[in-house]
């Protein structure tokens, strides 16, 4: 197994949460943090009625860039390396890929996100990861 603890992030502040627990233990073991942020798939028949391609990639990169932001500013004061990953699909299906491909150490997630109307669901995501990661899956809850 690699030296990487993926955390997938959507700005929640349980999303947060686990990120500080995994940059700790990051900063402590010399691991890298990959920091996962996925966006549905927005570009369906229905929104291209309305929006352009383009109009729909936009709006998706603005929103992993605001998941994102808090999460990246957090590891530069914690001093720890980390990557960034943005995917598009079903949250769970794209978190169980990312781990597979990067060949993580562990998962760290946070028990709830944001909800389906600002990005992923973590949290009825975190039981499908959790069942069916390969490597462990720590799950953080708020103010733990």
């Amino acid at each position: 197994m690699g030296k990487h603890i993926l955390v997938p992030v959507d700005g929640s502040k349980h999303a947060l949460h686990a990120l500080e627990e995994a940059a700790e233990m990051a900063k402590a073991f010399d691991e890298k943090v990959i920091l996962l942020n996925v966006q549905y798939d927005l570009d369906t028949f229905n929104t291209r009625r309305f929006f352009s391609r383009e109009q729909v990639e936009e709006y998706r990169k603005e929103l992993s860039e605001e998941a994102l932001a808090s999460a990246i500013e957090e590891l530069r004061e914690y001093g720890v390396e980390f990557d960034v990953k943005v995917r598009v699909g079903s949250p769970k299906k794209e978190i169980l890929s990312e781990a597979r491909e990067q060949d993580v150490r562990c998962i760290a997630m946070g028990s709830r996100g944001m909800g389906a109307v600002r990005g992923t669901i973590l949290g009825s995501v975190s039981h499908g990861v959790i069942y069916e990661s390969s490597c462990p899956v720590m799950i953080i809850p708020e103010g733990k």
